[in-house]
């Protein structure tokens, strides 16, 4: 066995040998290049696993917890971080067999980046490649949107003078630079620095609340309804249900076989981020949180909470990035530009993959709410569903299984485990993230459109101060004139 994963692991590494060799330059430009700019190592892949798990859901996790109560808030952390753990390893698994069976093929991916889709199109074929592209590239979509609507949420937290509408359409602008980042292996530094910004995030969250203490009359009644307590708990199965962009951040890797526990480390160092904050903002505030979904707006304003929205505000463009850079792929094949050697040229044909995006932020402003509602109905399948099931198909022959790259963990029971925890996926997440979660998110998601209205200029911002009327002069009257 441990010859078939040697010889495994030189053909799916191959291509990528050779360009690592070829950028190993001579000059001091060229090795600074590679040090900030092309990634691909083992930590890279944990930086852009971890930096992308945890973004601007770090605000909308203390209203999860409102909506849900502590208890429930931190067990659906604990349980929804393993069951994206597991999924995100099936994912690996696939992506390596898919790999190593083409190139055996003599397949070169040297100027193509594999995706989902075309995984499960070779190994399933072309109804699973098109169920496949069509969640993933809708929920990534809406990822790319969320990140959007949280920059205008955040800003608006420092500088009031413009409303959040108008703030979106200038970080659309601003996020549409992201066409210019060719691939995943150019996030090495944005993925360092992005995880650097939300662990001070977390931890103002925390030590900020615990300063501020407990408001006044402060009341923890959740969970109330059980509305509110599936559509909290569809927002923590969007928190660990990052791992859409899974398999571009391994074909980004110069082994990425060796991908297959980063997810699961990389989780585990996020709920150290996401468990403290979330339960500090709740004690503080508790049932305030239910009418305002981002942490932010309940933080008394200081220069540390200035430098976490500004820091947020960089990360998101970041996950921006990550969310939409996959998008760019699948337009840059369907227009055949994809293999195009011009950065400049592809940057122009990615252009209109931003327009609607910025367009659906816009309409869609509702922060928070709609995290829930694209868990539910998104979500659940790309990144939970679709992996179980294409797992348990892929391998469901006993020749598919002997002649697997890589075998199940022996402490869980081999293959026979591994469908049983696949299967309960596929039912938990149908059931409880779809059914109930679905149902949730779209009687909250429809509340918040018969609220604020489609288009709405400023979600969730306080109204405005009526300055008060000058005093009315009266003029003197002398009555005793003409007596």
């Amino acid at each position: 066995m441990e010859n078939g994963e040697k010889v495994a692991e030189t053909v799916v590494v191959g291509n990528y040998v050779e360009m690592e060799n070829e950028g190993k330059a001579s000059d001091m430009k060229s090795k600074l290049s590679n040090m900030f700019w092309h990634g691909g190592s083992v930590y890279d892949a944990w930086f852009s696993c971890a930096s992308n798990q945890v973004a601007q859901v770090l605000l909308t996790l203390p209203y999860s917890f409102s909506q849900l109560g502590m208890l429930s808030g931190i067990l659906f952390q604990l349980f929804y971080g393993l069951l994206g753990s597991w999924t995100a390893y099936l994912i690996s698994i696939l992506y390596v067999e898919y790999r190593t069976r083409k190139e055996r093929e003599k397949v070169n991916f040297r100027n193509h980046v594999i995706q989902w889709f075309e995984v499960l199109d070779g190994l399933l074929g072309k109804h699973w490649r098109n169920v496949g592209l069509a969640f993933n590239c809708t929920f990534l979509l809406f990822g790319s949107v969320i990140q959007l609507i949280a920059c205008a949420s955040n800003i608006y937290y420092i500088n009031d003078n413009l409303d959040k509408r108008t703030w979106t359409y200038i970080f659309g602008a601003c996020c549409a630079t992201t066409v210019f980042i060719p691939s995943f292996h150019n996030y090495r530094i944005w993925s360092f620095l992005g995880l650097l910004m939300t662990t001070y995030t977390a931890w103002y969250l925390t030590i900020a609340s615990i300063l501020h203490g407990q408001v006044e009359g402060v009341k923890h009644s959740g969970p109330s309804k059980l509305v509110l307590y599936f559509t909290g708990a569809t927002n923590i199965l969007y928190t660990f249900g990052g791992h859409a962009v899974t398999v571009e951040i391994m074909h980004a890797m110069w082994k990425p076989q060796k991908f297959k526990s980063i997810y699961l480390f990389a989780t585990i160092y996020v709920l150290t981020l996401t468990l403290p904050s979330a339960s500090a903002v709740y004690w503080a505030f508790g049932d305030l949180l239910l009418n305002h979904s981002n942490a932010f707006a309940l933080l008394p304003k200081n220069l540390y909470r200035d430098f976490a929205v500004v820091l947020m505000l960089i990360h998101q463009f970041i996950t921006f990035g990550f969310a939409c850079t996959p998008l760019y792929f699948v337009w840059e094949k369907l227009i055949g530009m994809h293999e195009c050697r011009s950065m400049c040229k592809r940057a122009a044909a990615r252009l209109p993959v931003v327009v609607p995006i910025w367009f659906l932020a816009i309409i869609f402003p509702f922060f928070g709410p709609i995290n829930s509602t694209v868990g539910s109905l998104l979500v659940s399948f790309t990144v939970y569903i679709i992996p179980a099931l294409a797992h348990i198909f892929t391998f469901r022959s006993s020749a598919a299984r002997e002649n697997a790259v890589e075998q199940p963990p022996r402490f869980l029971g081999r293959w026979t485990g591994a469908f049983t925890i696949n299967a309960f996926i596929v039912v938990w997440v149908f059931i409880v993230g779809f059914g109930f979660g679905g149902w949730a998110s779209m009687i909250n998601f429809v509340h918040q459109i018969d609220t604020f209205g489609l288009f709405t200029k400023c979600y969730q911002c306080p109204p405005p101060v009526m300055a008060s009327p000058p005093p009315i002069s009266h003029p003197h009257f002398n009555h005793t004139r003409g007596l």
